[in-house]
């Protein structure tokens, strides 16, 4: 006799969906980490067996800065960039737009073309090998500069990498404060540019940073916007001008944005009419999956298969996925 948690795992991977908002940061298996921190020489933060036990964003977030400062070479970015398509394929997503930051990653500052040209190295060859596209989003850190800033989206606008899709903005906003109006003139320039834009802000912060993200840096996504519940007319902005939200159930709980998911906010703002898709944010860190976070909200929010329907069906509208991609997942979810 089937296992109904796996039955209903199972075909939640079979629904056609895609995921917008996903670090590559946080996709480091703990065995490669302590394989690489011991080739290395460098301490590991706590046992292996520990690795991934947070005491907030905060000590996440640096945590992030040793992981990634162990990915030295081009053969451990692109090792890295497949294993995350291989994860994806294993979800069931058909596309997915993947945010990195060059500030994380100590070996590659200043080699910013070698270390995307890696990146694509391991996504190209997933592609190959059967897998779904991914779009990259570059992120900037909210701690650095408008100078910094301007200079990475020059360097973007001169590379015109074909993997790259958008400009990003991430990093703790508790601890940063408001930074939106240090970036607009960045992300002004980069949406001139033909690259789409899209804000981490409502997580740490309140709705102000969600206001900002729309106003000041003309967001076409919002990554995490939960806290926008809490103010009704940036729910009705949200509503108008249909600005997705990506939210990452698992990542809120685990890191104390809501105590528990009966709290999480996402299924009023679906009610409520904002664009809103599931997402997984740093999988293997938080110990998510794609189904399992589909699986987590239809089951606390009792959703219907049309309502789980239309979750993935926001999904694919807001991913930056070619017009062609989109059209051949929306023909597979009117199939599901």
């Amino acid at each position: 006799m089937s296992d109904p948690q796996s039955a209903r795992l199972d075909r939640l991977r079979a629904l056609p969906k895609a995921e917008v908002h996903a670090h590559l940061e946080g996709c480091f298996e703990p065995l490669v980490l302590a394989q690489w921190a011991a080739s290395a020489g460098v301490p590991m933060p706590r046992p292996r067996e520990r690795l991934f036990e947070f005491e907030g964003l905060a000590d996440f977030l640096h945590f992030l800065d040793w992981a990634c400062g162990l990915a030295s070479t081009r053969e451990r970015l692109a090792e890295l960039s497949y294993g995350f398509s291989k994860r994806l394929a294993a979800s069931g997503a058909g596309y997915a737009d993947v945010i990195v930051n060059p500030t994380h990653w100590k070996a590659w500052h200043g080699r910013l073309p070698q270390m995307l040209d890696a990146i694509d190295a391991g996504f190209s060859a997933a592609e190959q090998d059967g897998f779904a596209p991914v779009g990259l989003c570059v992120s900037l850190l909210r701690t650095q500069s408008a100078d910094a800033a301007a200079e990475l989206v020059d360097t973007l606008i001169a590379l015109r990498h074909p993997r790259v899709v958008a400009l990003s903005i991430d990093g703790n906003e508790a601890a940063a404060g408001r930074t939106g109006p240090r970036f607009a003139q960045a992300f002004r320039r980069a949406g001139e540019a033909g690259l789409r834009r899209t804000v981490h802000a409502g997580e740490s912060s309140g709705p102000e940073g969600v206001r900002d993200a729309i106003e000041l840096l003309g967001a076409d996504r919002i990554d995490h916007g939960v806290r926008a519940i809490e103010d009704p007319a940036l729910v009705d902005l949200l509503v108008d001008r249909q600005i997705p939200l990506g939210i990452c159930p698992t990542s809120n709980l685990r890191l104390g944005v809501y105590a528990s998911i009966e709290e999480h906010p996402i299924d009023r703002l679906r009610r409520a009419g904002v664009v809103v898709s599931i997402n997984t944010d740093d999988p293997v860190l938080l110990g998510a999956s794609l189904e399992g976070e589909y699986a987590l909200c239809s089951q606390a929010f009792a959703w219907s298969d049309d309502e789980l329907r239309g979750v993935a069906r926001h999904s694919i509208e807001a991913s930056f996925a070619n017009a062609d991609l989109k059209a051949r997942l929306h023909r597979a979810l009117s199939a599901w």
